[in-house]
């Protein structure tokens, strides 16, 4: 059997530096010619033969990871897929972005970060005509791994979406800390007399203790809404019902990096942009890219560059090596 002439470090690294076109055919088009001329199957092949599975992705993160400090974050995100008709995960999603209901894959990260870097670490792809797993099913197999593998972070973050009492139980079964948003409608016990929902309770600057059914004592926290009525306020509850407002506010913050690692992974790793069907080959192409992140991130830490500034070096590059001797030119004599 012959010897691949492309792997997946090949495509890694097309991604890191692809500025737009994600393809089998662009990838062998700028495939270095030192190397052996390589045809757009090459990538296509490679792309339905590596293994579907993120461990390989944890192999390359533990290393960067403090296992006892840090949070954990999970979220999801959508990627866009508006025009695919027979393409693998696609299925509909409410996109933020969009604020509708979309054609899209959903891509669901366990990500690490200290404050400065933000590290993915597990990932998992809604499918559920196939695998007949839930979002939640995804979140409690991310938890349950990162249990696993000896994490044990101060706390663990994560959307409204995934605030559900199996959930929330099996965070705190591992032994971690959440913070997490709750909706008006969770029914909560402020006073000991009878539950009402969260809308109804009076909740001071520095926090509550209330009773949350089916769990028990939490700390909730009110953020007013714009027009300083109740309806469209927001809710972080603690599972430490002694946290205090200074204590939870940073840990809000730190809350807004996986928002800033799902930008990143789209517009730098051309996520969403991969030309293939079938389930399998978006699955690794999806998995390359969090790779192709997780290097754009080494080097921020390395470096000081964004991730943006580091696919615009790439770019100026090509550009002052094309200046010198350009080849698109005014030529009449022969035109």
């Amino acid at each position: 059997m012959n010897a691949p002439k492309v792997v997946a470090e090949d495509y890694i690294q097309f991604l890191v530096a692809s500025p737009v076109a994600v393809s089998g055919t662009e990838a062998a088009r700028v495939h270095p010619t030192a190397t052996g001329l390589v045809a757009h199957d090459s990538f296509t092949r490679l792309l339905h033969r590596l293994e579907p599975d993120a461990a390989t992705l944890w192999q390359e993160a533990q290393a960067l990871v403090r296992p006892g400090s840090g949070v954990l974050m999970l979220d999801d995100t959508t990627l866009d897929k508006p025009y695919a008709h027979k393409m693998g995960l696609v299925t509909r999603h409410w996109s933020g972005k969009h604020h509708a209901v979309v054609q899209s894959i959903n891509l669901l990260t366990l990500l690490w970060s200290d404050g400065q870097r933000l590290v993915p670490l597990d990932c998992r792809l809604y499918d559920r005509a196939h695998d007949h797993l839930t979002k939640n099913h995804h979140f409690q197999h991310l938890v349950q791994a990162a249990h696993q593998r000896g994490l044990h972070p101060p706390c663990v973050l994560f959307d409204s979406w995934y605030a559900s009492l199996p959930n929330l139980k099996l965070v705190r079964a591992c032994g971690w800390r959440w913070l997490t948003r709750l909706h008006a409608n969770r029914l909560v016990n402020p006073d000991g007399q009878q539950l009402r929902p969260l809308r109804e309770c009076a909740v001071p600057a520095d926090g509550a203790r209330v009773w949350l059914n089916g769990y028990g004592f939490i700390r909730v926290f009110r953020l007013a809404a714009p027009d300083g009525g109740t309806d469209a306020a927001q809710y972080w509850a603690s599972s430490e019902p002694a946290l205090s407002e200074a204590e939870r506010r940073p840990l809000a913050d730190l809350a807004w990096g996986i928002e800033q690692y799902h930008r990143g992974l789209k517009q730098c790793c051309g996520v969403e942009k991969a030309q293939v069907r079938a389930a399998r080959a978006q699955r690794n192409h999806i998995c390359c890219a969090l790779r192709a992140f997780l290097r754009l991130e080494v080097q921020r830490q390395q470096t000081g560059r964004s991730w943006y500034e580091a696919k615009k070096l790439l770019l100026r590059e090509a550009i002052r090596a094309y200046l010198p001797q350009p080849t698109y030119l005014l030529n009449l004599a022969t035109a």
